[in-house]
């Protein structure tokens, strides 16, 4: 069997006071940068973390700094440097031809990862319009060979600027951009034909949302027999999974999977998923997956947050769902209305979270028993339409229904209600 090289890297971050807090490199970015690194398929032989008042305008870290990675690099015949915030063109082109490596920020790594992981078409698509609109504004500095035919000898109607192989690139990408954003904008057109089919069928939506590695898929495995791989690394799920399930005599749902958040999550990525992220504004109770036995949690509970704010998802009912307690301080957990404590590994538990689900579905629902008159019995289709239908019972003189009703629908039957 062929032994593949693992691609040695050193990884860069900076912690600047000009900087958003949000921005700024800590201790525990550069272990995710380094879990990130992992998941691509490299490996981190050393890490330069930086403190100064601004970011370097050529080399974001600064000189010296910029030698010690190199003295690293070479030490270790590295073939790639990391850095955890995001470079201008200038800066990678700059720190490129200083460190004689190639040089990824944390966004373009974090595309390269989803590259790898898209399965499905629309997957790959929102992928690759992401890495285009990175790539667009990055030409600049990419380009060495850009060409001038300025000589007098030069054919007539080629002499001046001329187009740059720049340019070319530029108009090429531009359309890309233009297809996949119309490819897209069908898948969203099949999205909404399937959500308005869905509704019609009454069966309410349940997303998974969380940070990544907290423990979504293995969830969804546990819940439904989804089968989904649930391997311990970051973004291992990228193409959605919904499935139905059932979880009570008188309550099934559709629960749906979504990609894994993290902190700096390049813009495009968020923008492109759009067609995937835009399920949690439809959907009827979000879930939000927390890893109780990360210590920073909090921190990525806030990023996810963010995110569900910026996808407009902030009023959709919510349970918090504190996964991995077998390997947590419960006692260090908050507690809450809407707040569940399981673990997905073991099941423990799972029933009190499949109980929260249904008693937020129920809100403002009605389960009543009714003994409608034979004379009414047209009513029955629209129980069955709009409501969930447990039994019903022909009896002399009226039809006996036992249902779980929306409040207006309830309205409507109310004077039928049996209270014996």
């Amino acid at each position: 069997m062929e032994n593949i090289e693992v691609e040695k890297a050193v990884l860069a971050g900076l912690s600047a006071d000009s900087m958003d807090i949000k921005d700024r490199s800590t201790e525990e970015s550069m272990d995710e940068l380094e879990a990130l690194l992992e998941t691509a398929g490299g490996v981190s032989v050393g890490r330069v973390l930086q403190n100064r008042a601004a970011p370097d305008p050529r080399t974001f870290i600064g000189e010296g700094k910029v030698r010690e990675m190199k003295s690293v690099i070479d030490s270790e015949k590295c073939t790639l440097a990391v850095f955890d915030n995001e470079l201008s063109p200038s800066q990678m082109r700059a720190l490129s031809d200083d460190l004689g490596v190639k040089v990824l920020d944390r966004s373009s790594l974090i595309l390269d990862i989803f590259a790898q992981r898209a399965r499905t078409k629309e997957g790959r698509l929102q992928v690759e319009l992401a890495q285009y609109k990175y790539l667009l504004p990055r030409l600049t500095g990419m380009w060495s060979h850009l060409v001038r035919q300025t000589s007098s000898s030069s054919p007539i109607g080629t002499r001046g600027p001329g187009e740059t192989q720049l340019e070319t690139d530029r108009r090429h990408i531009r359309r890309k951009i233009s297809k996949l954003e119309e490819e897209l904008r069908d898948v969203m057109r099949i999205r909404s034909t399937q959500r308005r089919r869905r509704e019609k069928n009454g069966i309410p939506v349940v997303a998974l949302v969380g940070y990544t590695n907290a423990g979504k898929s293995t969830l969804l495995n546990r819940l439904t027999d989804a089968g989904i791989p649930a391997v311990n690394r970051l973004f291992d799920t990228l193409d959605t999974t919904t499935r139905k399930m059932r979880i009570s005599d008188t309550q099934e749902i559709l629960l749906s999977d979504t990609v894994g958040f993290i902190r700096k999550l390049p813009h495009h990525l968020v923008d492109a998923f759009k067609a995937t992220l835009e399920e949690l504004t439809y959907a009827d109770l979000l879930l939000h997956v927390i890893d109780a036995s990360n210590p920073n949690w909090t921190e990525q509970a806030e990023v996810v947050e963010k995110l569900i704010i910026q996808l407009g998802a902030q009023s959709t009912p919510r349970l918090d769902v504190y996964n991995k307690c077998d390997m947590a301080d419960k006692a260090e957990l908050p507690l809450g209305e809407n707040v569940v404590k399981i673990s997905a590994a073991t099941g423990e538990g799972v029933e009190g979270l499949l109980s929260a689900i249904e008693k937020v579905l129920d809100r403002g629902k009605h389960r009543a028993v009714l003994h409608l008159p034979y004379s009414s019995a047209g009513l029955i289709e629209m129980l069955h339409r709009d409501g969930n239908v447990i039994r019903t019972d022909y009896q002399d003189g009226f039809i006996e229904v036992e249902a779980v009703l929306p409040g207006e629908v309830y309205g409507r039957v109310k004077e039928f209600k049996y209270d014996g």
